[in-house]
Order: structure tokens, then C-alpha cells, then sequence
């Protein structure tokens, strides 16, 4: 399914840790504003302050090496997904990506990885789990692309 800016009718599930990760997805919003939206993040300061008038619903946390939160994540991507139907699922990362990407892929969505700002030489081990799952890996650096030959350039969204 392509994604343009034509596509006002879209059905977006946005996905991302907490702090940075948001922040990337945050700079977003001339794109996912004029769409249906909803968000999966932590419950922080930060994303109960930047959503405060989106559609949000609180992963599990903390994501790395948690095994019972994994599972717990991918029940409520499981849930969620079949709820929202979203259309397509963007992420940033962190942990919390994967079950998203991987069961969006499942149930038909296209799949979006965008790779964080400031990973310039490696890519980040999310990229690297979600990449053989995503419709489309997005980078913001020429250097990302040696990690990401498929991937697109999109620049700098900070």
C-alpha cells in the first residue's frame, strides 16, 4: 500500500519508547495530523504532556532484555492491532517496536522503520530485528544506508 500525503484517509498506529524515540515520531506531525491516528508509547512525563489530546495506550516497560514484557507487549500489539486496524504502523523503536512491526506486517498493514537520528555508523539492534518485517525502513542519514541498502533517505527530523 503506498503512503503519501494523498492518503488523508489513512489509519496510522504510531510506535515508539519513551524520550527520544517519541521525540523523532513527534516531529512527525505535519504528516500523521491529518490522518487517524493512534499512539503506543511508555506512560512518562514527557508522552502524557506531548499526547495530551491523542489517542494513547501504555506499553509495558522496561522492554530490554524483559521477557514477560515482550509477551505482554505483543498481547496488547495483538489486541490493538485487531481493534484499530491501522493501515500502516511507524516506529522509531525502541523494544517496544517489535511486536508492533511484526504483527502489523501479519495482519497486512505496511510496516514503517525509521531508524533513530543518532545512530549514524550501526544500526540499532530494532532496525535490525524489525528490518526483514518493514515495508519500508526510512533513514536520516546518507551513512545509515550502508545498514539499510533498500532504505530511503528522509534527512534529519531534529
Amino acid at each position: 500500500m503506498p503512503v503519501s500525503d494523498d492518503d488523508a484517509n489513512l489509519r496510522l498506529l504510531l510506535v515508539a519508547s519513551s524520550g527520544g524515540h517519541l521525540t523523532q515520531l513527534l516531529a512527525l506531525r505535519p504528516w500523521w495530523s491529518a490522518h487517524q491516528r493512534s499512539f503506543v508509547t511508555f506512560d512518562s512525563t514527557q508522552a502524557r504532556s506531548a499526547l495530551t489530546d491523542e489517542s494513547v495506550v501504555f506499553a509495558y516497560a522496561p522492554t530490554t532484555r524483559n521477557i514477560p514484557n515482550l509477551l505482554r507487549n505483543a498481547r496488547l500489539a495483538w489486541t490493538l492491532l485487531r481493534r484499530e486496524r491501522p493501515d500502516v504502523v511507524v516506529t522509531t523503536g525502541a523494544g517496544v517496536a517489535l511486536p508492533f512491526i511484526v504483527l502489523g506486517r501479519f495482519r497486512g498493514a505496511t510496516t514503517v522503520f525509521i531508524e533513530v537520528f543518532d545512530r549514524i555508523e550501526m544500526p540499532t539492534l530494532t532496525g535490525r530485528l524489525c528490518r526483514p518485517f518493514c515495508t519500508a525502513v526510512l533513514v536520516q542519514w546518507d551513512e545509515q544506508r550502508t545498514a539499510y541498502p533498500q532504505s530511503i533517505n528522509v534527512g534529519p527530523l531534529l
